[in-house]
């Protein structure tokens, strides 16, 4: 069965974060920023995590032109803000899904991005949410702690946050949780300035 995990750097030290990919048994992980950089945790560039990586034998790719939360498309937006819908209909969307898939062939891959929560970061609101679909697919979300969540429980969390029932008389869960990815959708989806 094929397996994805996510992680989210957060502010986390340097040592900290690759200790947790290694006690996970990480070969490589996919950057999936749309901005490889950060102003507060600048271990976390692109250079210096790549060179971070690479010196405890894991791969680095950079998949954040594919699957980044920000598009250079406007036909991607509504009133500045980008509609996850339509950038996953995209053909580099479409191939960026289509090179981890194959990457998850020889790799055990860490989907990197830097919301410490999987519900906060578009590495679940979005990837994730197209990902599962698939249910050949298991998904594991390396947490904070460096504990493991699985995605089943962190759809149950997001729908706890909207205070979504998982059971209700008119709809399924499965729309039930489509519910709620489109309400944290409206709450994280990159709005231009």
């Amino acid at each position: 069965m094929p397996e994805l995990w996510t992680i989210g750097h957060s502010n986390h030290l340097g040592e900290y974060f690759l200790d947790m990919l290694t006690a996970h048994h990480i070969t490589a992980v996919a950057d999936v920023r749309s901005n490889p950089y950060s102003v507060v945790a600048s271990q976390f560039n692109r250079e210096e995590i790549q060179d971070a990586l690479r010196k405890r034998r894991i791969y680095y790719v950079y998949l954040g032109e594919e699957l980044g939360p920000r598009s250079p498309d406007p036909a991607c937006y509504e009133n500045k803000r980008v509609v996850y819908a339509r950038l996953a209909a995209t053909a580099s969307f479409a191939k960026g899904i289509e090179r981890l898939k194959n990457g998850m062939q020889q790799h055990r891959i860490a989907m990197m991005c830097s919301e410490k929560d999987p519900i906060l970061c578009h590495r679940m609101i979005l990837i994730c949410r197209h990902l599962s679909r698939d249910p050949r697919l298991s998904i594991h979300h390396i947490l904070e702690d460096g504990s493991i969540e699985e995605h089943a429980i962190s759809e149950y969390r997001l729908m706890e946050k909207f205070k979504i029932s998982e059971y209700d008389l008119f709809h399924t869960r499965e729309e039930q949780i489509s519910k709620a990815y489109e309400l944290q959708e409206q709450d994280i989806a990159y709005t231009m300035a």
